[in-house]
């Protein structure tokens, strides 16, 4: 898939709350290329002079009618704390569409179960409005510390039924996305996971024990998103590849978990 070099601009910044915020923003000289649930974005950083690496970001949602593009951003450093600056006008340098996404339906009977934690939620959106596309209806079950991490439900309503664990059982069963009742009560013919790597290790395991194929979304540290720097280097099972060119998502039986 061909890659691009784009000079978006920021039709909104909204702040979820002191951790997230959603960036929305539009290509001006013509529509957003073709992308694919589960690929990610290098976005430039510009207002932080001491920040010279572009930050992996992974596409929330596409809206084609708007000729919109959205990016859930968790702010962890410098890098990333300086796209709080950004304001509606503000000019997002990307290049994109970067790496692999899911496997999707085949088809529209087919049941698939979007697993995802914290800022792992972010790509599950944009393959959950696809899969609802082609006329199926996603399941999510997305997990967080307690209600307040919790994003953008409604969206994830709107293409699928939401179920959803937090920490402290202050939204949801109590617990881990791993321990929620639909696992035991439901059946799925795929199952798609982005989060922290104990979860997603956690989801393979139920996933191997119950037959059903899985893919997950890889979140090694990248710096380049070309495959050059070999910064997030994986070892699977046909030896060392680069996450960011060969994933970020990968079956399981490819991983040596």
């Amino acid at each position: 898939m061909r890659k691009y070099i784009l000079d978006l601009r920021v039709t909104s910044a909204e702040y979820l709350n002191e951790r997230y915020l959603l960036l929305s923003a539009t290509n001006p000289d013509g529509p957003l290329p073709e992308m694919c649930p589960g690929q990610f974005a290098q976005i430039r950083i510009d207002e932080s002079p001491e920040t010279f690496l572009r930050r992996p970001i992974s596409i929330h949602y596409v809206d084609r009618e708007k000729n919109e593009i959205g990016f859930l951003v968790q702010k962890v450093g410098k890098g990333t704390a300086s796209l709080w600056r950004k304001q509606s006008g503000s000019i997002l340098n990307v290049v994109l569409p970067l790496g692999k996404g899911f496997t999707m339906p085949v088809s529209p009977t087919q049941r698939f179960l979007l697993v995802g934690g914290g800022v792992g939620i972010a790509p599950l959106l944009f393959m959950g409005t696809e899969i609802q596309r082609m006329g199926a209806r996603p399941l999510f079950l997305l997990g967080a510390r307690s209600r307040s991490d919790l994003h953008r439900l409604n969206a994830y309503r709107a293409c699928g039924d939401v179920f959803v664990t937090t920490e402290d059982g202050s939204e949801g069963e109590k617990g881990f996305v791993t321990q929620h009742s639909i696992l035991q009560n439901e059946k799925f013919d795929r199952i798609a996971v982005c989060g922290p790597k104990p979860m997603m290790m956690a989801m393979a395991f139920y996933a191997k024990s119950a037959g059903i194929p899985c893919e997950v979304s890889l979140e090694n540290m990248m710096a380049c998103g070309l495959g050059a720097c070999l910064c997030c280097v994986e070892n699977t099972v046909d030896g060392n590849v680069c996450v960011c060119k060969d994933g970020p998502v990968f079956n399981i039986d490819k991983l040596n978990w």
